[in-house]
């Protein structure tokens, strides 16, 4: 298990730093295997995610840099004064657009792996000049903040490409304050998928093949000690979605294409940390 976690966790590392390259060089980034690395052909999983409004009040890097499958800062409360933690930050995009939301009083961290990503984010929030941001590096399954720190986590489109989820969601139970809230985009599946989707590589890397289904999602949630899950679809990809995301990853799109139409879907996903956690749970019973 770990091997595979660790070829995983290398094998995001590696195109995501590609990724973020691209941007700086004058490019975008794309969310999917080589084929949309190098092409850059239109995603139906990251494309029209943030509006006119958001876009305008950030570096046009920061959008490029993107690859995300929603948008938790439109879809999250977030109040000034409090601490938000963006798990797998990128460039940087939801950590901007979360800090001008919670304004001077608050802060927000992004929490990436990736060396050239950070760069990024970091030359973004300079050019943005906001002051309350921070992008630590780090791995989402071991996050480097205090227990009780911060009042929401978010995420987009990052959870599913970890080989240990139930390990994230314990850490970003840890970290939230009693009364936080978990609020994440990611990519969630319905009914049954072929094994030739989860087996391959490039797709963990694409955003699809780590995706949990729903009902896997909402028990790994309560699992860690959360209330009040909620699992809300706001995209759902239909067979020419599939099609898109299938080409290019040596598989008969033909073929598959039709077994996973409207299997996959983005959705924006909530949770409490209860104000009174079980003692079972890391730092509850200080």
């Amino acid at each position: 298990m770990e091997s595979n976690a660790t070829s995983i966790r290398e094998a995001v590392r590696e195109k995501y730093g590609q990724a973020a390259l691209r941007v700086t060089t004058g490019g975008s980034s794309c969310c999917g295997g080589s084929a949309n690395l190098d092409g850059c052909s239109v995603d139906p999983i990251t494309s029209n995610l943030y509006d006119a409004g958001q876009a305008g009040q950030i570096p046009e890097e920061a959008v490029l840099a993107s690859l995300g499958c929603g948008n938790p800062t439109a879809l999250a409360k977030l109040n000034a004064g409090e601490i938000v933690l963006d798990l797998g930050s990128g460039g940087g995009i939801d950590v901007l657009l979360s800090a001008r939301r919670v304004g001077p009083a608050g802060k927000a961290y992004g929490l990436d792996m990736t060396d050239e990503m950070l760069a990024l984010a970091r030359q973004n929030q300079r050019k943005a000049g906001i002051g309350n941001a921070e992008f630590l590096k780090g791995e989402i399954e071991s996050i480097p903040l205090p227990d009780n720190s911060v009042d929401v986590v978010i995420s987009n489109c990052v959870i599913n490409l970890s080989a240990d989820k139930d390990k994230v969601l314990r850490e970003a139970f840890r970290v939230l304050k009693p009364g936080g809230r978990f609020a994440v985009s990611d990519v969630v599946v319905r009914g049954d998928v072929p094994e030739e989707v989860r087996r391959s590589m490039e797709m963990w890397v694409g955003c699809i093949a780590g995706a949990l289904h729903d009902h896997e999602y909402f028990g790994k949630l309560a699992k860690a000690g959360f209330d009040d899950i909620d699992i809300e679809p706001t995209r759902v990809y239909s067979i020419e979605d599939a099609r898109q995301f299938l080409t290019g990853e040596g598989i008969d799109v033909d073929a598959m294409a039709a077994h996973v139409e409207n299997k996959f879907m983005s959705a924006f996903i909530r949770a409490v940390k209860p104000a009174k956690a079980a003692c079972c749970a890391p730092g509850c019973c200080e």
